[in-house]
């Protein structure tokens, strides 16, 4: 199904309203996309769902500073991130991304997380704090 575009749905998570982006969806590859994905959250989402595999490879590439504006970007709107899927081939080419998965996971923004029952369970822990 080239060229089809498959709509991301809102979801309720561990207790949270869930942008969930489908995996099959465009590439998150300009600060255009990732405005897009603010607004359509803007329907009452409190946290954002990103495949990993629908982030552009710049956004493990911390030199480029894409993920660094794109992180910014959910904070200043005040919604949840959460990067969800394998990213191990991206961590094995640097510490300096280790360094920011680590200290992101530790706050309450941003998650990097392995799969959904990981993001469903940071929920439920979320909603509790």
């Amino acid at each position: 199904m080239k060229g089809k575009i498959v709509p991301d749905v809102m979801q309720e998570r561990g207790g949270v309203p869930v942008l969930m982006c489908d995996p099959a969806g465009p590439p998150v590859a300009t600060m255009q996309d990732v405005l897009d994905l603010i607004a359509a959250a803007f329907a009452g989402a409190g946290v954002v769902a990103v495949p990993a595999s629908r982030l552009d490879a710049r956004f493990f590439s911390l030199g480029t500073r894409f993920a660094g504006e794109v992180m910014q970007k959910f904070v200043n709107y005040r919604l949840r991130l959460a990067i969800v899927g394998d990213i191990s081939g991206h961590l094995a080419a640097g510490s300096a991304l280790r360094a920011l998965v680590h200290e992101s996971n530790q706050a309450d923004q941003v998650w990097f997380l392995p799969d959904l029952e990981s993001l469903d369970a940071r929920l439920r822990t979320a909603a509790i704090s």
